[in-house]
């Protein structure tokens, strides 16, 4: 055909790749994917997507509306262990490569793959807050299993451990607490059920915002999320 039409070889072949119907070409990923099972099937690592789910209702957006979905998550760069821990739950529940974008204090860690949204249904338009967020029930059955993984995933995104410091009568009292803010009640309320589910004491301190600061629950939680790094 090149010679015919007088053309190089290599232009025609690029017109023919992308005159080529999408679907001709396998979808290979779907393969790494286990809702596209049949039947489907929740993820293989249980605790990796547990702690990816949680990074994502915290500080995680996933991108929808170009050719491909890409998973994005905000981490701090004062913690660089929670930038390896979520590049490494990315890679074992779906990604084949995972890339860093800096920022000014910040690192958004970032996966392409067509198959995102099968495993984070909770993707749509507009803020989090702004829509309802709720777990599909094999989404609800893996923290069930994983509430512990769940958790340290959103206090590593939008969660913190400080001390508190109280004076009374002129005498300043200190004692351990986490805080956990998100602005989606929903989400919240999430974090919630999986306080329970763990034992761990928990009270809504402010609107947007929940408390642990009983001594044997902030104690608790301590084995599985722990101060930030």
């Amino acid at each position: 055909m090149s010679r015919r039409l007088g053309l190089r070889y290599h232009t025609v072949s690029v017109w023919c790749r992308k005159s080529m119907p999408t679907d001709a070409v396998p979808d290979r990923s779907r393969d790494r994917c286990p809702r596209c099972q049949e039947p489907p099937v929740p993820p293989g690592d249980a605790a990796a997507y547990a702690y990816l789910l949680g990074l994502y209702l915290g500080d995680g957006y996933l991108a929808i509306g170009a050719r491909v979905p890409v998973l994005r998550i905000a981490c701090a760069d004062a913690y660089p262990q929670i930038m390896n821990e979520c590049e490494r739950a990315m890679r074992v529940v779906l990604a084949r490569s995972v890339s860093r974008v800096h920022a000014i204090g910040c690192t958004t860690v970032q996966s392409v793959a067509k198959h995102w949204p099968c495993l984070l249904p909770q993707a749509g338009r507009g803020r989090k807050h702004e829509r309802p967020i709720t777990l599909d029930p094999w989404q609800r059955d893996v923290v069930t299993g994983q509430p512990g993984h769940f958790v340290r995933g959103l206090f590593h995104s939008d969660g913190c451990r400080s001390i508190n410091r109280v004076t009374v009568r002129g005498k300043t009292y200190e004692y351990a607490r986490y805080l956990l803010a998100n602005e989606s009640a929903d989400i919240l309320g999430l974090a919630g059920w999986a306080l329970d589910l763990l034992g761990v004491a928990w009270r809504l301190n402010r609107r947007n915002s929940l408390s642990v600061a009983r001594r044997d629950a902030v104690a608790l939680l301590d084995q599985h999320v722990g101060p930030k790094s």
